[in-house]
């Protein structure tokens, strides 16, 4: 008689006790030389194109080239005098392979100035925009030189989205946040898809007919909605919404939600009431719409938040779906973990990061406005995860620098090397250096630890391994009659067979047994005396 080891392996995708690695990205310069660049747009191909503050519209080659003539130059026109004044934001028409429109957002006359948002064409030359080919659709006076929103997007929808900052100054002297009859501080959604000089108010918008109140009204509430986007996956909307002097808010609405939300500006102030400004109405004015994160300018060192995008590139496998945003101020960059806490991606400490943007295959992209560059977001871990894999006897990690292995997510004094003899049941990972500042862990794998008493020595042959629609149990030598069960990693029995002490061969049909690692437990009189683990593969 002695002493065997079993061991159930599973590889899991999720475990409660599991560790998990957490993403961080890296900045790779795409483009250096540009004037105060804002944003970043693309044209459904494989340029991208830059929007300076100035007013000029830059491309960069797919072999990351700025090239020397502007797309667009309508400096003449832009007011920039001050900072959040100038040329703010652009989207391409749906259509524009076939039909070459473009749209634009910027501060146009002298003073505070006015905000329109007008359609261009493209040249007979892809890179040159026709200058003479303005349109302009849409105005708005400014009462002062700040909070001008300016972001345009398509929604998924085919609709153009445009967010207005409430103004200027501060505390929104004009009470601009709940006047629906005035753009100011609201997102608009219009329709430009007849392309002549108007445009039309979708019939689903959430206000049409509404009394007192602008059709074209998305969404209210809002302070500055610097820069927003859609997920191109779901089409939910992320606003990184400007604070005042005390909160920076990330707002978050689903797309099956519809239009409607107001986000509480100027009553609210991320998720507290704004100081110094009377709540008198404030009650009637809402239900008011959380932000999903706000950001404190004091402890955090916030002042101006930049929305960002929901990652839906194929290149980093570890960013996908996560949200990524900064902070003009601090250099963070951030996303939200699985129970909406925030994870720390990157931290730069470097001041000017303006804008995000989307190129055609989703990778993403930011611009830093006052070092006038724009840089790619990388994982900065782009390798593959660890792999742990066990043999029956050791658990053995895929190579590294060094290594720790971890027991329902806490270290086992003494277990760093690459392989590793288990001497427990449970979940184990092994978290690996692959070079700062990547330290990885493995996926984890049950090890389901048993001693059995082998019974005189006995051991089955057990063919073919895999096994795809049968299989074998074989001894030809005396013994004596088992019950054999089939069990999951779970321990459920999946069959239970009867194995004749005349009869040399058991056969087990396996044809329906989805793929994957199963034990097989041979018992006498309900005492387990053997077991062996088999592969199911297809």
């Amino acid at each position: 008689m002695k002493k065997t080891l079993f061991a159930l392996v599973a590889l899991l995708s999720s475990c409660a006790q599991a560790q998990q690695n957490p993403a961080k990205i890296a900045l790779h310069t795409w483009a250096t030389g540009l004037d105060g660049p804002v944003f970043v747009a693309n044209a459904g191909d494989s340029r991208l194109f830059v929007v300076n503050r100035p007013g000029t519209i830059k491309v960069i080659t797919d072999s990351m080239q700025v090239l020397p003539a502007p797309f667009l130059d309508i400096t003449s026109q832009v007011n920039s005098d001050a900072s959040e004044q100038g040329l703010l934001g652009m989207a391409f028409d749906p259509g524009y392979a076939t039909n070459g429109f473009f749209y634009v957002y910027y501060i146009h006359g002298s003073g505070a100035g006015t905000s329109r948002i007008s359609r261009f064409h493209v040249s007979s030359d892809p890179n040159l925009a026709d200058p003479a080919s303005e349109v302009v659709l849409y105005t708005v006076a400014q009462p002062y030189w700040n909070h001008n929103g300016g972001c345009l997007q398509f929604g998924p929808d085919g609709y153009l989205y445009c967010g207005f900052g409430d103004g200027g100054s501060g505390n929104d002297p004009n009470g601009n946040g709940q006047n629906m009859n005035v753009p100011l501080a609201k997102m608009i959604r219009i329709d430009v898809s007849q392309h002549d000089s108007t445009y039309a108010i979708p019939a689903d918008n959430p206000f049409v007919g509404a009394q007192d109140t602008l059709p074209e009204i998305w969404a209210s509430g809002l302070r500055n909605p610097w820069r927003y986007s859609f997920d191109r996956l779901n089409g939910d909307l992320w606003i990184g919404d400007v604070g005042q002097n005390a909160w920076e808010e990330v707002d978050h609405w689903p797309a099956a939600n519809g239009g409607g939300a107001n986000f509480g500006w100027r009553c609210r102030e991320g998720f507290v009431a704004t100081p110094g400004v009377s709540q008198a109405g404030c009650s009637s004015d809402g239900p008011f719409t959380d932000p999903v994160a706000a950001f404190n300018h004091g402890s955090q060192g916030w002042c101006s938040v930049i929305g960002g995008y929901v990652y839906r590139g194929t290149q980093f496998p570890h960013l996908y779906g996560k949200y990524i945003f900064t902070d003009y101020c601090s250099g963070d960059f951030l996303t939200f973990g699985a129970n909406n806490d925030v994870d720390t991606l990157l931290m730069t400490g470097n001041s000017g990061y303006s804008g995000f943007g989307e190129d055609m295959d989703g990778e993403l992209y930011v611009t830093d406005v006052d070092h006038g560059t724009v840089k790619k977001i990388v994982d900065a871990c782009p390798m593959a995860d660890p792999v742990a894999t066990f043999d029956g006897t050791a658990l053995t990690s895929t190579p590294g620098n060094s290594w720790q292995w971890l027991l329902n997510g806490v270290p086992v004094p003494g277990a760093t090397g690459q392989s590793f003899v288990p001497q427990a049941n449970g979940t184990y990972q092994v978290r690996v250096n692959l070079g700062s500042p990547c330290i990885l862990v493995s996926a984890g794998v049950v090890v389901n630890t048993v001693g059995v008493a082998e019974h005189g020595g006995f051991h089955p042959a057990v063919y073919p391994q895999p096994a795809q629609s049968r299989l074998d149990l074989r001894y030809e030598g005396v013994k004596p009659a088992y019950t054999v069960m089939v069990m999951d990693v779970l321990g459920k029995t999946l069959q239970t067979l009867e194995w004749r002490g005349a009869d040399a061969l058991l056969s087990i049909d396996v044809s329906g047994v989805a793929p994957g690692s199963y034990l097989l437990r041979g018992s006498i009189d309900g005492l387990g005396v053997w077991e062996r683990t088999v592969v199911v593969a297809r």
